[in-house]
């Protein structure tokens, strides 16, 4: 495809959207705390939270900013003084006073293809089916007619949102002077009368009724992280369709997809992530990279934010253009695409129980955790367990306290006569911590069960019309639940280490070890060094170190098998962080592998930072000696190459160096260019360096928007010249 440079239009939404740090979300919370005050006689539970639905999708300020071709984000209009000492009140004394609803929301992808497809008078006649097969005096069926009627509800209340904007879109047609934005005016008012209530028909109407509606989604239920799935597999019949007839050009296709792109990123705050991903084959096995692949990929560039994070679905199949561009892409210092390994991914999903048309359509939850495509009631990361504090409560080394102080705990080296004794003994005390999380997970999915409900979002989830159940009551065809480890890498470094000079070379004890640890080495710093230069390190393709992580990964992933969650799906483990190896490390003391206190834990499945000795390939061998098909949950592996010292062929080498890394069983890796320098100063002189990406433990943000500490941890990050 020939590409097209971005037009003056997205480069004005661009720095519109990067002045904007904070979203405005009240709004939306005061019109659900309303309704939901108003309507306390209401008998069914999913009702009344349709009704706060409707109530906040009927009540919302459009926002239609002077560049938009497509409309749908956060009002900003301030609220008045009355208006917000009504919120703070329900903030303070009322909502508290609600039923609790736990657990992980949205991380997920709707159902696209049917919303386009058949539009909400479609699910409307569908639900009205379903609704003349009840008999109301049974129970179960009562219970479905008032899901529907919840349904119903919500819906309306989506139709009126799109109504809403449409007159905006009128209105402000009429004001203008400018001839031109009038009549992109009246397009969106016209595109906002017809969809999503009827099909799509034009790419245009397709991507506001995806944008749309997944504002809605997020506005209308006070939730956000919707994820968009496979718009390159979706939207392209209304591509194709669009340019044969003459009404799209390569141009305006680039331009409507820059927008749509660039929206995403109008409505989520910084710290978090939304994304799709792009590529990948179908049922068939067939590759379907197509021409809005390579549209989204242009995106990239056109855009140069820190979201929507984009997922290239790689495999032996997808186009050489596509991976040539995506290295392109990353070697200029942009962050995105994350490259994901299809095959082993769909595999994973195929052992997970999924047949063949569903294992090949998952979409990273906003990092990298795997959820199906229209069918999920997953929750993501929940929750994330520290590895090395649990070693730690082993070893009788409490976490931080507020102070920066360690706890230190009992004696206990009479319990491991041996190495293997210390390591059985940790794999108990995770089996325990694994048992805990899932007690919790369920409770929080029971609260949600008895007490949430989300009407609208089920209206666009299989099979919870087909059930006439919510997605919160088991609607949904998978309701997995993803605990998340952090920390592998230095709970294998510190596992070695303890190895070599605790049982092997007898240079400590383990009493020594503890005081060292809690006293954050003051006074130890030989000892420190010891541990953290001497001993081998995971990430160096040093067998011996790799296979402790193989062990572990391998207790973990079988460990979590054995549970099933409140729903009676799966537990899948992951082993990302977002930015959770920061706020877990800031409270964990200082640990075998020579860290020290309060510093960051390893940013994902990769080695720590700094440690990998033998460059970057010797660190994708390591991290691909373990099997990553159980690891839905997800995996992140962080490299990171200095930009102004790129040897020549770098693109070709680091294309070799990804390729190397999938076909090895690799499930994601993520490319960082970026020098040190160039961190350091954005450090000292944020406002110049406003829009400087870079990648975390999963997801890209805006590196001066970052804690101290996260910065640092970027920082020390081990910077690669060459591959």
């Amino acid at each position: 495809m020939e590409k097209v440079a971005a037009t003056a239009r997205i480069e004005r939404l661009r720095e519109r959207i990067l002045a904007e740090e904070t979203i405005p979300r009240d709004e939306p919370e005061l019109l659900w705390a309303r309704s939901w005050m108003a309507t306390s006689g209401e008998p069914w539970n999913l009702v009344r939270r349709a009704r706060a639905t409707k109530a906040v999708l009927e009540g919302l300020t459009p926002e239609i900013g002077p560049d938009d071709l497509l409309v749908g984000t956060f009002s900003r209009r301030t609220l008045s003084s009355g208006e917000r000492a009504e919120l703070e009140r329900w903030r303070s004394e009322l909502s508290p006073a609600a039923s609790p609803v736990w657990g992980q929301r949205a991380h997920m992808a709707i159902d696209y293809e049917t919303l386009l497809r058949r539009g909400l008078s479609g699910l409307r006649q569908q639900i009205a089916l379903y609704r003349q097969r009840l008999d109301l005096t049974r129970p179960d069926d009562l219970e479905r007619d008032a899901f529907y009627r919840a349904c119903e509800i919500a819906l309306d209340g989506l139709r009126a949102l799109f109504g809403r904007y449409a007159a905006a879109c009128e209105r402000e047609a009429a004001q203008t002077s400018d001839v031109g934005r009038a009549k992109e005016l009246c397009e969106l008012a016209r595109i906002c009368r017809r969809v999503p209530e009827r099909p799509a028909e034009t790419f245009h109407e397709a991507l506001q009724a995806v944008h749309l509606t997944t504002y809605a989604l997020c506005a209308g239920q006070l939730m956000l992280l919707f994820q968009l799935g496979r718009p390159d597999r979706y939207l392209l019949p209304y591509y194709e369709r669009d340019l044969a007839a003459g009404r799209l050009t390569l141009g305006s296709a680039q331009e409507l997809i820059d927008c749509l792109c660039l929206m995403l990123s109008s409505y989520t705050p910084r710290g978090l992530a939304v994304g799709f991903m792009i590529g990948g084959r179908d049922a068939s096995g067939r590759d379907v990279s197509n021409a809005l692949t390579e549209h989204f990929l242009e995106s990239i560039a056109h855009t140069r934010m820190a979201y929507p994070g984009i997922g290239l679905c790689w495999n032996e199949d997808t186009p050489s253009a596509i991976t040539d561009r995506a290295c392109e892409l990353l070697s200029e210092g942009l962050t995105h695409p994350a490259i994901f390994g299809d095959d082993l991914i769909t595999r994973g999903m195929l052992e997970a129980g999924l047949p063949p048309a569903e294992a090949c359509l998952y979409q990273h939850s906003t990092c990298v955790e795997l959820t199906p495509v229209a069918s999920s009631n997953v929750y993501v990361a929940s929750p994330y367990i520290n590895l090395v504090q649990l070693l730690h409560d082993l070893l009788g080394v409490g976490p931080l306290d507020a102070h920066g102080d360690a706890e230190l705990g009992a004696e206990r080296s009479a319990a491991f006569a041996s190495f293997d004794a210390l390591v059985e003994a940790y794999e108990a005390l995770l089996a325990d911590t694994i048992r805990a999380a899932v007690v919790e997970q369920n409770t929080a999915q029971m609260t949600r069960y008895y007490h949430g409900g989300f009407p609208l979002l089920s209206c666009f989830v299989n099979d919870c019309l087909a059930r006439g159940l919510d997605i919160d009551q088991g609607g949904a065809r998978h309701n997995w639940i993803e605990p998340s480890f952090v920390g592998l890498a230095n709970l294998v470094d510190a596992l070695v280490a303890i190895r070599r000079y605790l049982f092997e070379e007898d240079a400590l004890d383990l009493a020594q070890l503890r005081e060292a640890l809690a006293a954050d080495f003051c006074g130890c710093e030989d000892l420190r060094l010891m541990l953290l230069q001497r001993a081998p390190k995971y990430g160096n393709d040093d067998d011996e170190v790799d296979a402790l992580a193989v062990r572990m990964t391998s207790y973990i992933a079988s460990e979590v098998r054995r549970y099933r969650t409140y729903l009676g799906g799966a537990y899948h483990p992951g082993f990302f962080c977002w930015i959770m190896h920061e706020r877990l490390g800031r409270a964990t003391a200082a640990s075998p592998d020579g860290r020290l206190a309060g510093q960051a834990l390893g940013d994902g499945s990769g080695p720590a930072q700094g440690r990998e000795r033998l460059g970057p390939t010797a660190a994708v061998l390591s991290a691909t000696k373990w099997d990553h098909t159980p690891m839905l949950g997800g995996i992140a592996v962080n490299l990171r190459f200095t930009r102004s010292r790129r040897p020549e062929g770098f693109v070709q080498g680091l294309r070799g160096l990804i390729e190397t890394y999938l076909r090895r069983g690799g499930m994601e890796i993520q490319v960082n260019v970026v020098d040190t320098e160039t961190l350091k100063a954005a450090r000292e002189n944020p406002e110049a360096y406003r829009d400087l990406v870079v990648r975390i433990g999963g997801y890209s943000d805006y590196f001066v928007g970052l804690s101290p500490q996260m910065q640092a941890e970027i920082i020390q990050r081990t910077e690669h010249e060459g591959l």
